[in-house]
C-alpha cells in the first residue's frame, strides 16, 4: 500500500473572517462546544510541544483540564521530562486535532505553574485511582517492568486506606498563557482556511494565512 495515495477531500464547511469572533478565546469556546456536540472522542485531548535544552523539540498528548481568559491548563508530574523542558524554556504550543470536523486549533504562549490551591482543587476532583497514580509514577523515569508500578500502587492503597489522599509535592498544573491562536478549517483542493490571531496593542490582530 502506498501511503502517498491516502487522502481525503475536505468539504464540510468553510471559514470566513466575518464568521470569527473578535476575541480568540470566544472562538475557541465556540469550536470546543461544537466539538463536544459532535461527540468527538477525547475532545479535550491536545498535543503539547516543548523543547529540550539541546533544542530538540518534543511532543506528546495530554488532556486540557480547564481554560479561561488566563490560559489553558493541564496537569503533570513536576519531575517529568516535559517539566524539565518547561523549566529551561517556559514556552509551549498546543494542538487540538478535531479531524472529524476537518478542524485544527493551534495555540502558543508562555507557560507558568498554576497555584498550589488550583492544583489541590483539581487533584481532589480526580478519581481515587488517578490520585494514587500521581503518587505511584515517577513520570519519564526508567523502570524494570510493570510490577514496580503494581507494587507501589498496592503499598499506597494500604497506606491511604480510608484517608484523604494528599496532593503530591511534585504534581500540579501548568498554564499556557496564549499569545497566538490559529484556527484551521479544511477545504477542497487543499485550499484550506487559516486565520491567525496575534496580540497587538492590548488586543488581537487577525490575519488570513495562505494554506
Amino acid at each position: 500500500m502506498n501511503i502517498g495515495d491516502i487522502r481525503s477531500e475536505y468539504t464540510q464547511s468553510g471559514l470566513n473572517r466575518n464568521d470569527l469572533c473578535e476575541e480568540p478565546l470566544e472562538q475557541f469556546k465556540l469550536w470546543f462546544a461544537q466539538a463536544q456536540q459532535a461527540k468527538l472522542k477525547e475532545v479535550n485531548a491536545m498535543s503539547v510541544a516543548t523543547v529540550r535544552k539541546d533544542g530538540m523539540p518534543q511532543v506528546r498528548t495530554v488532556l486540557l483540564k480547564m481554560f479561561d481568559e488566563k490560559g489553558f491548563v493541564f496537569f503533570s508530574n513536576y519531575n517529568s521530562a516535559k517539566a524539565q523542558e518547561l523549566s529551561s524554556t517556559p514556552k509551549a504550543s498546543i494542538l487540538f486535532p478535531w479531524l472529524d470536523l476537518e478542524r485544527q486549533v493551534r495555540i502558543s504562549g508562555n507557560v507558568e505553574k498554576v497555584t498550589q490551591a488550583e492544583s489541590r482543587k483539581y487533584f481532589r476532583s480526580r478519581p481515587v485511582g488517578s490520585q494514587l497514580g500521581a503518587w505511584v509514577s515517577n513520570q519519564s523515569q526508567v523502570i524494570t517492568d510493570r510490577k514496580v508500578l503494581s507494587a507501589a500502587m498496592q503499598e499506597l492503597q494500604d497506606r491511604f486506606k480510608g484517608d484523604e489522599i494528599p496532593l503530591p509535592e511534585n504534581w500540579g498544573g501548568y498554564r499556557i498563557v496564549a499569545e497566538f491562536y490559529e484556527f484551521w478549517q479544511g477545504r477542497a483542493n487543499r485550499l484550506h482556511d487559516r486565520f491567525r490571531y496575534t496580540r497587538h496593542s492590548g488586543g488581537w490582530h487577525v490575519n488570513r494565512l495562505a494554506p
